[in-house]
């Protein structure tokens, strides 16, 4: 493996100005990381999802689309948020094709749509899950990444050295060998692990890069309301489930995208499964708090076999 260059070293320096870059389903979480980590670095980020301040989508959250936007720009890129279902055809292809107006190019499309946390039940077998929101799960899962690459990717290629980041939950690795939460939530997951490996063969002959990216433990909205916690005192939520101290804020994926952005020899890691800790071990850059946590190493090594919960070495 090759040494990165500095350039690929310093996620949070204005590495990306004058790139463009897409980030679907960029309401919350994930997505509003990576956003906001790429316009730190000075990148244009057009930010898409449901959720406006006009009208939320089912998650019925408080985090827009317009907010994220604002985010990016006041950390140095610009914003843009274009409200979008994806898994309309025609409302992503009008997006796409004002990027193509407004900009003429798209150099980093990352696919984060998911919508799917309130629809998929723990340890619930298929023939006991409720069929309606499992199919619904695979369709915000699935569906609308295969809608998005369909009409994004043909401005992608036009740049040479475009990269496509698809947003996953777990690596390959532990996916293949773990069952992860029920047969409709494996599956979306399983799927975009595959989507990016052959995303991978489709790209890399034509200038780009494909890779699937999941973070560990991720600290979003969401999981922080549910422990009660904000970013600011997280680690309060140890009192709650131990194991969360080996938790990561979204900007620590965002800084991984940043990273995998700004590498000039990232078709390296073309087809592949990567974790923002993986990453981190590789690029340097660390999360907000200045760890570098490893959460799916943590998660093999400590937490599933049932050991007590210690961090040492793995943040």
């Amino acid at each position: 493996m090759s040494t990165p260059t500095p350039q690929a070293r310093t996620p949070r320096g204005r590495t990306l100005q004058g790139r463009v870059a897409l980030v679907a389903g960029a309401t919350r979480g994930a997505g509003r990381g990576i956003a906001v980590q790429l316009g730190a670095a000075g990148a244009t980020v057009y930010v898409s999802g449901r959720s406006t301040r006009e009208r939320r989508s089912e998650y019925d959250r408080p985090e827009t689309i317009e907010d994220t936007a604002d985010l990016v720009t006041a950390a140095g890129g610009q914003g843009i948020a274009v409200p979008t279902d994806h898994l309309d055809p025609v409302r992503v292809r009008a997006l796409v094709a004002r990027i193509d107006a407004e900009q003429g190019r798209l150099d980093v499309l990352v696919n984060d749509i998911w919508g799917g946390e309130k629809l998929f039940a723990w340890d619930t077998p298929v023939w006991e899950h409720d069929l309606e929101d499992g199919l619904r799960l695979l369709r915000l899962a699935v569906d609308t990444h295969a809608i998005t690459n369909h009409h994004a990717l043909p401005l992608l290629l036009r740049t040479p050295g475009g990269l496509v980041v698809e947003m996953t939950d777990g690596t390959e690795e532990y996916n293949r060998d773990t069952y992860r939460v029920s047969f409709f939530y494996d599956l979306a997951k399983s799927a975009v692990l595959r989507m990016a490996f052959a995303l991978g063969h489709e790209l890399g002959p034509r200038g780009a890069t494909a890779v699937a990216l999941t973070p560990g433990w991720l600290r979003s909205e969401m999981m922080l309301d549910n422990y009660g916690v904000t970013e600011a005192n997280w680690r309060d939520g140890m009192r709650i489930q131990p194991h969360f101290g080996i938790s990561e804020s979204p900007a620590y994926v965002g800084r991984a995208v940043v990273a995998l952005a700004g590498d000039p020899e990232v078709a390296r890691w073309n087809g592949q499964s990567l974790s923002s800790g993986q990453l981190a071990g590789v690029y340097g850059f660390t999360d907000l708090d200045g760890s570098r946590p490893d959460a799916w190493r943590y998660l093999v090594e400590v937490q599933d076999p049932g050991l007590p919960a210690d961090q040492t070495g793995y943040r």
